[in-house]
């Protein structure tokens, strides 16, 4: 089925890739018949997802790398491109969100600027490396994940709410930076049942639901691949600097 999918012959890095959100896509990649390069911090838990992808019958290559860290970047793609030749889906999904309690003074300089970092400094950094060999090879998709916090911010969670302001900023300025050969979108994501809500309020949402949005609870993983996989591939070709809601209908 993967020599017949509609990835077949493309190679997806996915950041974040070895749990929640970036899992789910990179298994929805390999699936569509994508070989991946799976990067995160942890690279025992990338090498998971990767046994899961070679299980598949395609090719994974684990990373284990900090998206904040700028000079970690650049050996990243460069082994993903020795590896495979080319990527022609990037995946900006790596991110990081503490909480404060609503305090605003709580927030440090250093809180702050990690969170800028992993979330805006670092997509930045890798989409420009790897659109610009992507613009010079045949082309290709970018898709950065967001959240629907980017447009109603949350009073303990701003400096993430705003760095991913700033994602969707690029999204626009990078569709027109690298057109016409490479397209560059964004998933805005609402609430999904990660491993992360699961230590928040993810029991409660499971009990109870989410009411106050339309389908009336929050998203698994999977869920974000249809959205992934349209922007991946070339059902997508006239799409680009879009940004595509997946929330549940958040009100």
């Amino acid at each position: 089925m993967a020599e017949d999918g509609v990835l077949a012959g493309k190679v997806a890095l996915v950041t974040g890739g070895s749990r929640g959100l970036g899992r789910a896509m990179v298994l929805g990649f390999a699936e569509a018949g994508a070989d991946v390069v799976i990067a995160s911090r942890k690279l025992d838990n990338c090498k998971e997802v990767a046994a899961d992808v070679e299980a598949m019958g395609r090719r994974a290559l684990p990373v284990s790398f900090h998206v904040g860290h700028w000079d970690e970047i650049e050996g990243l793609v460069e082994e993903a491109y020795g590896t495979f030749g080319h990527v022609d889906v990037l995946v900006n999904n790596a991110g990081m969100s503490p909480l404060y309690g609503g305090d605003v003074t709580a927030v440090t300089e250093d809180l702050w600027d990690k969170v800028i970092a992993v979330n805006l400094k670092g997509p930045f950094r890798l989409t420009s490396l790897v659109g610009t060999r992507m613009v010079a090879g045949d082309g290709g998709s970018i898709i950065n994940v967001s959240t629907t916090g980017s447009l109603r911010p949350a009073p303990d969670m701003l400096p993430y709410d705003a760095a991913k302001s700033g994602l969707n900023t690029l999204t626009e300025g990078f569709a027109k930076a690298f057109g016409p050969s490479v397209r560059v979108n964004t998933i805005m994501a609402g609430p999904f049942l990660t491993d992360i809500a699961e230590n928040s309020w993810g029991p409660a949402a499971r009990e109870h639901g989410m009411p106050r949005h339309a389908l009336g609870r929050a998203g698994e993983p999977p869920e974000i691949v249809g959205a992934a996989l349209y922007f991946a591939s070339d059902a997508s070709s006239f799409t680009t600097g879009a940004t595509l809601r997946v929330d549940g209908g958040i009100p």
